[in-house]
Formats: structure tokens, sequence, C-alpha cells
């Protein structure tokens, strides 16, 4: 299958993070989420589509109202919610990114990726 809706560049403020300071001042996360499912034959209808307001609702929720230590973990639950609130989807791969995070040096961007099928969510 070869057909994917994507939502890219999603930008939200979040308190993720090990730090104390990450906790208390928050940064900015961007949140990339590719939608996995058939829609070839699709009769231009809503009901039969995953609908991607719904699934931007339910990143920014997870990225804004909740708070992880790591990017993998917030990655990972996203991921997983998408899967089981949109019985459509086949397969999600999620990307955080965290371009302020607290490294010494120069970067244009850290992120974590991570790939699900439905057939393999826990």
């Amino acid at each position: 299958m070869n057909s994917r809706v994507v939502l890219q560049g999603l930008e939200f403020f979040g308190r993720h993070g090990v730090f104390a300071a990450e906790t208390e001042l928050g940064a900015r996360f961007v949140v990339d989420a590719e939608l996995h499912y058939p829609f070839a034959d699709l009769n231009d209808d809503l009901s039969g589509a995953v609908n991607y307001a719904e699934a931007y609702s339910l990143i920014a929720r997870l990225v804004t109202e909740e708070r992880f230590d790591l990017i993998e973990t917030l990655a990972a639950r996203i991921a997983r919610d998408l899967l089981a609130a949109h019985a459509r989807l086949e397969r999600v791969t999620v990307r955080v990114h965290k371009p302020g995070a607290p490294v010494a040096g120069i970067f244009r961007d850290i992120y974590a990726e991570l790939t699900l099928d439905r057939d393999s969510t826990p």
C-alpha cells in the first residue's frame, strides 16, 4: 500500500524533557505524522477516510496537555493513539522534532521517529 496523508510541521508548545528547566520553561516541538490507509477507491466522502482534523487534535492534545521525559515516548504514544482512534489506519509514522534540544553544539534538528503497523501494535 502506497497511499498516505501527511500532516507535516505541526508546531506546539510543550514541556517535555528530563531536565527541570525543560519542564518549567517549555519549548517548541514539531510533529510530522504519516497516516497510511487505502484511499484509492474512496467515493469522496469523509466517512470513509481518516479525518486529519481529528488526527491533528489528538496530536495537539498529547503534545500540549501531557508531559513526557523522552520524545521517543511521546512519538510512541502519538502513534498508538492514532491507530486506536482511526480504524482505517494500517500504519503510522510519527516524528517528534525537538529543534531546541538542550545539546551543546550546533544542529538544525533532533527528532525521534517511529513507524507502527496496526497488526504489530501491542
